[in-house]
């Protein structure tokens, strides 16, 4: 059976709550409440069993919602209850960084190929992979099926490598380059810019 249609604000939340029972269940903790979660998060316990509610009924009224079963579910609503293979794109000071990250294979995501175009990098390794040339990017991509991909190129080349991606079937783009790509409809984009971050909370500095 598909999903319900939902806004994208509430499947943003969605990751948000499944991080914070993996959270409560390092704690120990075995149940929870729409209360406790909305302490912990800052949302309204209204709005965390309105989200829910989307996706079926997953705990009883006075009873709480069981950690582990709440989490099994999450991470079948958001497909993330499989291994997605992923590649990188751009190996600097960033690509570099997001190569060691270790916390993408226990949430389910795997980094299977790194690329960049610098003679100075192709050829590195970087934990178990070794940096190619943009080159292999095509033949990788079709061979291995991948459909995510982070983007961590200078931002003069990130609409570039966005058009290829689209063209090779990529549908998910997590993209680290301050700029918005202009892609078709069914590619989706998520926007990771740390100075956007500081430029609003700056609003609210005096």
């Amino acid at each position: 059976m598909s999903e319900p249609a939902v806004s994208e604000v509430v499947i943003d939340r969605l990751p948000l709550y499944l991080r914070m029972l993996q959270f409560l269940e390092k704690e120990g903790k075995q149940v929870t409440s729409s209360q406790e979660l909305a302490k912990r998060l800052g949302f309204s316990s209204a709005q965390i069993r309105k989200d829910l509610s989307y996706f079926g009924e997953f705990g009883k009224q006075g009873t709480g919602y069981n950690i582990a079963f709440l989490q099994k579910q999450l991470r079948r609503i958001l497909h993330v209850d499989q291994m997605w293979d992923v590649a990188l794109i751009g190996v600097g000071d960033l690509g570099h960084a997001l190569a060691n990250y270790q916390g993408f294979l226990e949430q389910g995501f795997r980094l299977v190929a790194l690329f960049d175009n610098a003679p100075t990098k192709i050829g590195r390794t970087i934990g178990s992979l070794t940096v190619q040339e943009t080159t292999e990017l095509a033949r990788v991509v079709r061979e291995r099926k991948l459909e995510m991909v982070i983007l961590a190129v200078p931002v003069e080349a990130a609409q570039k490598v966005a058009e290829q991606l689209v063209e090779l079937g990529v549908r998910a783009i997590l993209n680290y380059a301050p700029i918005t790509l202009n892609v078709p409809p069914n590619v989706r984009v998520y926007y990771i810019d740390p100075v956007i971050g500081l430029q609003s909370m700056a609003y609210y500095l005096k």
